[in-house]
């Protein structure tokens, strides 16, 4: 005779597949996957804005909340060294304020604005 499961037995593992169910739902997305040396634009909010490498020759960050996930977006010091333009009002940058980025893609989730002179860091339509 094979045993029954009993109410409890049920009840205990519909929970947990709801659980793992809810849990999936709750994760953050992923940032896009990019190949390093790729080039790429990506449309979002800026969440934060960081200038303070500039004062020692590195790049600024501006880090774009988008609905794949962060990312974040270096702007050289030197700018007399890029094929791209300067952004406009960089220190006018606040979070919220919707841009769109075009650069290559240096690492994960990051993108540097220089290389080409269509790159750019602007304020999105």
């Amino acid at each position: 005779m094979k045993p029954r499961p009993t109410a409890s037995t049920v009840r205990l593992t519909a929970t947990l597949a709801a659980c793992v169910l809810l849990a999936a739902c709750a994760t953050t997305p992923a940032a896009p996957r990019w190949t390093v040396g790729q080039q790429a634009t990506v449309e979002g909010q800026v969440a934060t804005v960081d200038t303070t490498p500039w004062t020692y020759d590195g790049s600024a960050v501006v880090t774009l909340a988008t609905p794949a996930g962060n990312v974040d977006v270096h702007l050289p010091a030197r700018w007399n060294l890029c094929k791209a333009p300067p952004p406009d009002e960089v220190q006018a940058l606040k979070a919220g304020d919707r841009v769109r980025a075009t650069g290559t893609v240096s690492e994960p989730h990051t993108l540097v604005v220089c290389e080409q002179a269509e790159h750019g860091l602007h304020r999105a339509p």
